[in-house]
């Protein structure tokens, strides 16, 4: 039994960032990530401005064919989607824009099948690409597109929001929700590029835009207590987001997932952190109503407080990163309406649990998770209870 699996601390300075970004490199104001997956090894390129350079982008990088399915949600097509295709017809690509419903609601089978169908309408084939635009949804969906279409085809990741640059669109995790539960359907299927426009970011609504700072606040806490600080010090209200930000988040998480790659060692797993209760919640109720962020945002408070419990996680740690949830406006107080057996029933379906056992990333200190076999059930429900009291 596996009681506690480390990824080292890396808390002290913007020093300790760096080591978190091995492989990061910065050219001509342009910030390059490479995740080292041996056949599978791709790019993640980090500039504003990028999107109108995408074509070029994916042509330099030599990947193969001139067919090119891009899917995209009819709200980020809107702002979006016409400098993609310009951009990627000047480089002498033929795009084809296939656009799904925004929101959680469009990721699964029946709008894959849809998807998919309309490619094939479309004259694609196994020679084409699929090329990703929006957030995590879009990027979800139609990488698991990429992943069965003709039994797999190349596909290049354009986030459009926060949560899909810092967190989403790395790592190959691909898939739909069932209504058992969360990313229950899909596959792992690693993209050949990465584009990341921090100016596409302008666009969110206050709400996406600020759901986004969930994963960049997890993945300070797990491995970068630095950026703690950094991220307190940003003013939300500007929609101003370092390029340099973005990529040392993406390095974080490109560092793990290269040791861990379809999480079968554990060391993956701390990616997780505030998501087993956090996806708890985001299946109890309708998909959509809440934000994955938020949901996350609510997972964060739990796994904090069950830190405190089994790590004598410093209640000043617990109390800053609270405080920055809330800077960015993230709740951090359970509905009464949303029932703790309703969420315990998803629990129990959830992939983080391995043969039953609750596997559960927990802190000792700022920049320093684990994995832990100890926690239990009653933990489990008394940290939902927990997220129903005031924070402060």
């Amino acid at each position: 039994m596996i009681e506690a699996i480390r990824f080292g601390a890396k808390s002290a300075g913007h020093d300790s960032g760096m080591d978190t970004g091995r492989g990061l490199s910065q050219a001509a104001g342009m910030s390059r990530v490479h995740v080292g997956l041996g056949e599978r090894s791709y790019d993640v390129l980090v500039e504003p401005g990028l999107l109108g350079r995408a074509g070029v982008a994916i042509s330099a990088s030599g990947l193969g064919g001139r067919r090119l399915a891009v899917i995209s949600d009819d709200r980020v097509a809107r702002y979006h989607s016409a400098a993609l295709l310009d951009s990627l017809a000047s480089a002498g690509f033929s795009p084809t824009l296939h656009i799904i419903p925004a929101g959680e609601a469009s990721k699964t089978m029946a709008q894959t099948e849809s998807v998919c169908r309309e490619m094939i309408r479309a004259g694609h084939d196994r020679r084409s690409m699929v090329v990703a635009l929006g957030g995590g949804v879009v990027g979800d969906l139609a990488g698991f597109v990429a992943a069965i279409f003709f039994r797999g085809i190349p596909f290049v990741q354009i986030p459009t929001t926060i949560v899909a640059q810092v967190d989403s669109s790395v790592g190959g995790k691909t898939g739909v929700n069932v209504g058992e539960g969360k990313n229950l359907l899909g596959a792992f299927h690693q993209p050949r590029l990465v584009l990341v426009d921090p100016e596409t970011l302008r666009t969110l609504p206050g709400r996406e835009f600020c759901e986004g700072f969930a994963e960049a606040i997890k993945h300070a806490a797990i491995r970068d207590a630095a950026m703690l600080d950094e991220l307190a010090a940003l003013d939300p209200a500007k929609r101003e987001v370092p390029a340099d930000l973005i990529a040392r988040n993406i390095a974080i998480k490109a560092r793990i997932v290269e040791a861990d790659e379809h999480e079968t060692l554990g060391i993956r797993a701390l990616l997780n952190f505030g998501h087993t209760i956090g996806h708890g919640v985001e299946a109890a109720i309708p998909y959509g109503e809440m934000l994955h962020g938020e949901a996350i945002s609510l997972g964060l408070r739990a796994a904090l407080f069950l830190s405190g419990r089994h790590c004598q996680l410093a209640p000043a740690a617990t109390r800053a990163i609270l405080e920055l949830l809330d800077k960015y406006h993230l709740p951090l107080v359970l509905s009464e309406k949303i029932a703790t057996p309703t969420i315990m029933e998803k629990l129990a379906r959830d992939k983080k649990f391995a043969a039953g056992r609750i596997r559960f990333v927990l802190l000792e200190s700022a920049g320093d998770a684990k994995v832990s076999e100890g926690v239990t059930h009653a933990d489990l429900h008394d940290a939902i209870e927990h997220l129903r009291a005031p924070w402060d």
